[in-house]
């Protein structure tokens, strides 16, 4: 049975969600410093091999007119990375314009501190990045 990652790929930080093996439910992973980039990279890696992850769903931060801005460019370009480093992995966009307030939204509701702790919102725009992706697949 196959896994499948979602990535809310930041400037400072990634958060990682795994699908379930039935690819129903999106769960909170872990979230991992993305500098230095290389041991980034080798951690995705890792986490792909142990969970037999197939593809990895990356959110991409669109413009709100749903143009290509700076940091969609910089997703790319990180996905780019992945590619090399897990070539047997689908890699997929998903678009993310939100996910970040409504990730904050729902931690707010359920009485969680996430001002100090910004890891909590990349770990849940993860798990909302991959549960879109799941919903319509």
């Amino acid at each position: 049975m196959q896994k499948i990652m979602g990535l809310d790929v930041g400037t400072k930080r990634i958060g990682i969600a795994l699908s379930d093996f039935l690819l129903l439910t999106a769960q909170p992973c872990e979230t991992i410093n993305r500098e230095p980039e290389p041991a980034a990279i080798k951690k995705i890696t890792l986490l792909c091999e142990q969970n037999n992850v197939s593809k990895i769903v990356i959110g991409l931060p669109k413009n709100m007119n749903g143009t290509i801005g700076e940091q969609a460019k910089d997703c790319e370009n990180f996905s780019n990375l992945l590619k090399m480093s897990i070539p047997h992995c689908e890699i997929i966009f998903e678009d993310e314009r939100l996910t970040s307030r409504q990730a904050e939204n729902i931690l707010a509701m359920q009485g969680k501190k996430y001002t100090k702790n910004k890891g909590l919102v990349d770990l849940k725009s993860a798990c909302i990045i991959l549960q879109q992706y799941l919903d319509r697949k």
